[in-house]
């Protein structure tokens, strides 16, 4: 390494044959009118090209010695490439901008020496500046526009452009920031500044004379998929995983036991004439119905524990059962299923299974659940259409005559559940197919080399699934678990339906269970609660009613808001426990999935 040299400058080039011989030269040029010689050098980062860049790029660094061809085999990614350059570099000052040579070059000088003799640590030039001069056609400067604005108001940033390329770190700078920035993609750039920004590091940006060169548009993949998640992701930890500590976790777990039973009182009705029926029930038997109920999370860890070694992953049977608990009581509070993504994060962290793959997990999870349900309500369904095919009829019409909640609750259970009998259908059908229409697809919604990238991901989480499905045994065993776990649901609804005391004889109430179960949970499965009642509370009563007309609608919901809450408690109680006993705090989950976190690696655009 030359240490004579103070200024590194490197260009990144994706198949620019066409014009990287005259960047080159007008970078050498413009160095020298203000550089002593020999104190700077030029790097084509050359990154895994497919034309002549490489050829060029060698014979250019073999003509003049202030020149030197960094190359990659395979595309590394824009952020990476660029790493991968500069670790190599010789200068202090390490430059770079784009080949297309978009932003003046006469700025060139003051984005060098605000690093080199300012005292800067980081510099950058602005497009969006009151000074700055640059001809931003409205399909480039809307979108740029309004994704700078999200990164200052999400990251708190000061800076009005994050985007432009043409940048310079101290090496000191460089080094510190980038061993922390996760991106090796488009949001390398902007998650160097931030990061810069928060460790109190002096960032100059200065305004520039932009052209924009080439075309440009809004793509999907890269834009909304790639930098919105990054942009979530830097937010989370460096705003939100900091303040997490132990303590914190444990009085969230307390908050979410009161939260979860807060939230029971604007889902339900709670009318006096219903309080006054819940009363009735039998201490006893509703806690008989919890320790029933209790009984099936081991099992629930025995099947996630089946799914997860079908792909490749062990773990003990105890930590999952809290991994479960843990997910399904943040599934309870909060919306869009939140508590699958924490169970994902803990996974990765504490097992170091990849998002892809614990993603992947919970989908062959959620699907088995979705199918059994389902299953479990078609089979009792049949069974009792086969033995009474006129109560059928009598059962339609009390189920379509009910109130409007159960009704509803009713349209949402079958078409989630044929939807899941569809989505398992597909996925065993094509588990040994070789066809690949993940990427087909992302092709014709992106021309960016960041889909490369999503595709990977998808076929990874894809792959994952149809290893579960692709096994007849690994499928029927977590099949049959699945039914296990469902049936002790429906005997825990029986069990409070004898705390009640319902007049109905047991195989009636053991159909009424079925149904009622395997409904309300197939209703909740989208967050529709119309008149402050519950999805599956309103779908257990109206069934209670089709197959009990005896029973009075007070009654029949008295027995769902017990049956539920009973369910939800013991989730949330087992869920605390298990953040206390596995001492899941986020902070350090970021901390122990550091060295498990999968770098990915995806080419730049050209």
């Amino acid at each position: 390494m030359n240490r004579a040299v103070e200024v590194s400058v490197v260009l990144p080039a994706y198949n620019e044959a066409a014009s990287i011989e005259e960047t080159v030269s007008a970078t050498l040029d413009r160095l020298a009118a203000f550089l002593p010689a020999g104190s700077f050098e030029v790097i084509v980062a050359e990154d895994g090209c497919a034309d002549r860049t490489p050829e060029i790029a060698a014979r250019l660094a073999s003509e003049d010695d202030r020149v030197r061809h960094v190359h990659s085999d395979e595309r590394l990614g824009r952020g990476a490439a660029l790493e991968y350059a500069f670790r190599q570099a010789a200068g202090d000052t390490l430059v770079y901008f784009d080949t297309d040579l978009a932003t003046d070059m006469a700025h060139l000088e003051e984005l060098v020496e605000s690093v080199r003799t300012g005292g800067y640590d980081v510099a950058t030039g602005s497009r969006m500046l009151p000074d700055s001069d640059a001809d931003r056609p409205a399909k480039r400067g809307v979108p740029s526009r309004g994704y700078n604005a999200l990164v200052r108001l999400v990251l708190r940033s000061d800076l009005a452009d994050h985007q432009c390329g043409f940048k310079a770190f101290s090496r000191e700078a460089f080094e510190e920031l980038a061993n922390a920035v996760e991106d090796d993609h488009w949001f390398w750039d902007t998650e160097m500044l931030v990061r810069a920004q928060r460790r109190g590091l002096g960032v100059h940006e200065f305004p520039v004379a932009w052209t924009p060169k080439g075309d440009s548009k809004v793509d999907l993949v890269r834009d909304v998929l790639g930098m919105g998640s990054q942009i979530l992701r830097t937010f989370w930890q460096l705003s939100v995983s900091p303040r997490i500590t132990r303590t914190r976790s444990m009085i969230a777990a307390s908050g979410l036991i009161m939260l979860a039973l807060a939230l029971m009182t604007v889902y339900l009705d709670p009318s006096a004439d219903v309080l006054e029926e819940m009363q009735r029930g039998d201490p006893m038997l509703i806690g008989t119905a919890a320790f029933v109920y209790l009984s099936s999370w081991p099992l629930r860890g025995y099947r996630y524990r089946d799914i997860l070694a079908e792909l490749g992953y062990d773990s003990d049977v105890g930590f999952l059962t809290g991994a479960v608990f843990i997910s399904q009581t943040g599934n309870l509070v909060f919306p869009a299923r939140l508590g699958d993504g924490v169970r994902a994060y803990v996974m990765k962290a504490r097992r170091s299974v990849p998002y892809s793959s614990g993603f992947a997990s919970l989908a062959v999870e959620r699907v088995f659940d979705l199918l059994t349900i389902a299953a479990l309500a078609g089979v009792v369904l049949v069974g009792f259409a086969a033995f009474d095919p006129s109560a059928l009829a009598d059962l339609i019409a009390a189920l379509t005559s009910g109130r409007e909640s159960g009704r509803r609750g009713v349209v949402v259970a079958a078409a989630v559940g044929l939807l899941a009998i569809g989505v398992t259908a597909l996925t065993v059908l094509t588990a040994r197919s070789d066809r690949n229409l993940v990427r087909g697809t992302l092709d014709r919604l992106s021309d960016d080399a960041y889909a490369g990238y999503v595709a990977g991901v998808i076929e990874d989480f894809t792959g994952d699934v149809q290893t579960v499905a692709a096994n007849p045994t690994a499928f029927g065993r977590v099949a049959a678990s699945s039914v296990l776990i469902w049936t002790i649901d429906v005997v825990t609804a029986i069990v409070v339906f004898a705390a009640f005391d319902v007049p109905s004889s047991l195989g009636m109430l053991v159909v009424v269970s079925f149904f009622a179960v395997s409904v309300g949970n197939l209703a909740k499965v989208l967050p529709l609660s119309p008149g402050g009642i519950g999805l599956y509370e309103g779908v257990f009563s109206v069934f209670v009613l089709a197959f009990i007309p005896t029973v009075t609608w007070e009654l029949a919901l008295a027995v769902a808001v017990v049956d539920h809450a009973v369910k939800n408690m013991v989730t949330v109680a087992g869920g605390s426990v298990s953040m206390a006993w596995l001492n899941v705090s986020l902070t350090t989950a970021v901390e122990e999935s550091a060295d498990a976190q999968d770098r990915s690696t995806v080419a730049p655009q050209d």
